[in-house]
This record gives C-alpha cells, structure tokens and sequence, in this order.
C-alpha cells in the first residue's frame, strides 16, 4: 500500500512514487544519483513544518530525519557540526549539555535545522539576525549527485550565501556548520498592553530589550508583549504546576477550544477574542531556548511578510483597518517580530533591519480573502513572504523583492543544471532551471 505524507498543518498532502529514509550521507548520494539518471526528481522532508508545497514530492521523496548527529562545540571557533536532520528542540538539548546555545531562534523547536535555514527560519530582536547567517558551512548533495562542501572558509562568499537560504532548491543539505554562543539566561516578561500604545511606543520596545515580541488579537485593542533580556542571575523559571497551566492548558488546550467554538458559529469570534486576550502578567527566567520556543499543539495555517523596520506601526494599523471594513472573523493572534539585517542572498532580512508580521488561520477555516487581503498591503511595503509559510508569489514578483535574485539562479543552475530538485513550488518561485 503507497505510503501517504503530509505536513504538520494538514495542508500539503502527496503519496510520492518512493520514500526513501537516508542513514548517511552516501546513501543520500546514491540516491541523488540514481534519481538523476532517471530523469527522477527529488525532494527532502524533515519534520514537515512548513506551510508551502516547497517538500511536496510526487516522484522520489527523502527522508533525512536520521542524520541527525551533534558534535562536540569547537572550543577555538565555538562552531558545531550538526545532521542536517537533527530538529532544533534535540540540538539546544545537546547544546546545552555542552554549556553552549544558539544566538537567536524561532518560536518553535520542531523543525530540522536544515528546515529551518532552508526557509529563513528567524526569531526575534533587532541586534541579532535570524538562523540562517548563524550557518558557517554545510555538506551538500548537489543535483548531480555530489558531495559539495561550501564554507565561509571559500575564497568567494557567493555559494555559502546562496546555501544559507535555499529554499530546497539547491541540494540535500547532510550537515551544517554552526557558529554558537556560550549559553545565557533570558529574563521574560510577558503582559498585556494596549496595542495604541504599542505601536506609539514601539522603537522604544524594539530597541531597549533585547528580544520584544507582541501578539495582537483581532477583534480588540489588546496585545501580549514579550520582552527576553540577557540575565546575569541564575534561572528562575515557572514552578511545574504553572508552566503545566500556562503552556499546556492555557496555550492550548483552553485556546484550542476556543477557536473550535469560533469555527463552528463565527459570530462568536470578536466575543471570544475577548477571552483569549484576558491573560495576566508573568515574569520568569529560563536558559535561552526555555524561552525562544513554546509548545504548539493547536493546528493553524499561516503567512507571513518580512518588510522594513520602520513600516511596521504603518501596515499593522492598516491590516486592523481591513479585518474591521471587511467583517473578516479573525480567532488567531497576529504575531509581530524583529531582527537585524543580513546578508544570505534570499534571506528575508537581506539588506535591511525588518519586522515581521505573520497571521494565522485555525485548521479548517476559510482564509484566503483574510490573507490575501493582508499580501495586498504587504506589498505595498515591498514585504517578502516567509519561504516556509503561505504565500501567493511567484518568480516575477519575487525576482523584485532581493537584490541578490539572478546571483541566486546563477548558483541554482550551477548546482542543480538538471533540476533534479524541482517541484512545482520551486518551479513556481523560481521558474524552470532550464
């Protein structure tokens, strides 16, 4: 019986004509290569946690989950070398066994580190980029079948930083290098504010924490503010009972009902928005990647645009206009956050400090007019969909969006002239290689 996957939102299905589960490197290799010589096309799933067809593989699909090694922290360059299946929750464990932790993370920990860069996988604060710059080398399976590896270390930057970003369009990523930090506690302090008072004060909250994050909840004039600041005492965290009722129960299960109750009668949704906007204030503190990341049990699609810094008051105000005059039912927060400029070549911080506004639709619930109301003002601030999240772009608009663009297709048809690792979302956002 064809073997069915799926992703972890529900909305991207494929029965591939193979599955493949790769152990090691050469068997990545041996696969590659065979596909290749027979005009098969290849695509790699990790833990499936992004939105967009960008793994869906209908012909040869690899499973890459196994490699997912740690090594030991380089004590002269504080770099590790990690599988390239290895997911972000296991790697801070081990990291954090070694006294070491990455710099910045995302707000969840399921995905594959090769996932997560893949995609521009970014947390928050504006004085630190997202994960993929923290990448100072990967092993790559090219579209021929062979082991490249590409590193700072090269005379010329140009593949490293298209490999930082890669969409999946370039190769099987096997292992990657990491630059880490030594690990440190961050203070949280999380409570409500209002959302005018927010976005009135928000340089203020972007540039005074080190990591400042708000949820705003459509319906009100309410947003959950998160400041995590570098902490020199020992951690603090929540006692077992309240981080349980907090986490668990409050975040999920309690929130999970509340937006089934709005999916059944949506009527009720500005009512119960209300509800989920009620939270107190809590004030704890925990090593980094305690903090970064929280449990996500309740299923959602999402979108989400980086656009320059200074844009964002502007088109939040303008996405709160649209839910209003178009009577969209809205029972998922929109999470705003922030981070510094970098350079990988289709990074979504290439070139400028950015905020990022992503909006969430509860599984099963209509969402096109919602997020696509929201891509039309995102465009108007030249915003760059997330490479793992929901989008409507396709190769001409996005051609616009990165400097970098036609040095990127240069690399892609240098590494994969074949297009061995083409699908229809690469082909897509990308066009055709040949």
């Amino acid at each position: 019986m064809a073997k069915r996957w799926r992703n972890w939102a529900g909305n991207q299905t494929v029965i591939p004509r193979e599955w493949k589960v790769a152990e090691t490197t050469t068997q990545v290799r041996e696969i590659v290569g065979a596909a290749r010589q027979g005009g098969r096309r290849v695509k790699v799933i990790g833990s499936g946690h992004s939105f967009t067809s960008a793994a869906v593989a209908d012909d040869v699909l690899v499973d890459v989950s196994r490699l997912d090694s740690v090594g030991i922290v380089d004590p002269a360059t504080g770099e590790v070398e990690v599988g390239g299946g290895v997911t972000i929750a296991a790697l801070n464990e081990s990291l954090a066994l070694q006294g070491r932790a990455l710099a910045n993370l995302g707000d969840i920990a399921y995905q594959t580190i090769s996932g997560a860069i893949s995609t521009s996988t970014h947390g928050t604060g504006v004085r630190v980029t997202g994960m993929a710059p923290q990448v100072s080398a990967v092993t790559i399976i090219d579209g021929l079948g062979q082991e490249r590896r590409i590193s700072e270390s090269d005379g010329d930057h140009t593949l490293i930083r298209a490999a930082q970003v890669g969409v999946g369009a370039l190769g099987v990523i096997t292992s990657v290098r990491l630059r880490t930090v030594p690990a440190f506690v961050l203070h949280a302090v999380e409570e409500p504010a209002k959302l005018s008072a927010v976005l009135s004060g928000l340089d203020d909250l972007v540039d005074n924490n080190d990591h400042f994050e708000f949820f705003w909840m459509p319906h009100t004039d309410v947003a959950l503010t998160k400041r995590n600041n570098r902490f020199d005492n020992p951690p603090r965290p929540l006692g077992r009972l309240h981080h349980w009722y907090q986490r668990s129960f409050l975040e999920n299960t309690a929130f999970g009902g509340v937006c089934a109750v709005g999916k059944t009668v949506p009527s009720l949704i500005p009512t119960l928005a209300k509800v989920v906007a009620a939270s107190g204030r809590l004030d704890y503190a925990d090593q980094s990647h305690r903090i970064f990341a929280s449990p996500r049990r309740v299923r959602f699609v999402e979108m989400e645009y980086a656009i320059p810094r200074d844009a964002c008051a502007s088109a939040l105000t303008e996405v709160k206009q649209m839910i209003e005059t178009r009577g969209v039912r809205v029972n998922f927060p929109i999470e705003v956050r922030f981070t510094a400029a970098d350079d990988a070549m289709l990074s979504t911080a290439h070139g400028r400090e950015s905020a990022y506004i992503a909006v969430h639709m509860y599984k099963g619930m209509e969402f096109d007019a919602y997020f696509r109301g929201v891509a039309e003002i995102m465009a108007r601030y030249r915003g760059r969909p997330h490479w793992g999240k929901m989008h409507f772009l396709g190769c001409d608009e996005l051609s616009e969006l990165y400097p970098q663009w036609q040095d990127f297709q240069v690399v892609r048809r240098q590494l994969d002239p074949d297009g061995t690792f083409e699908n229809d979302y690469v082909k897509r956002v990308f066009g055709p290689t040949r």
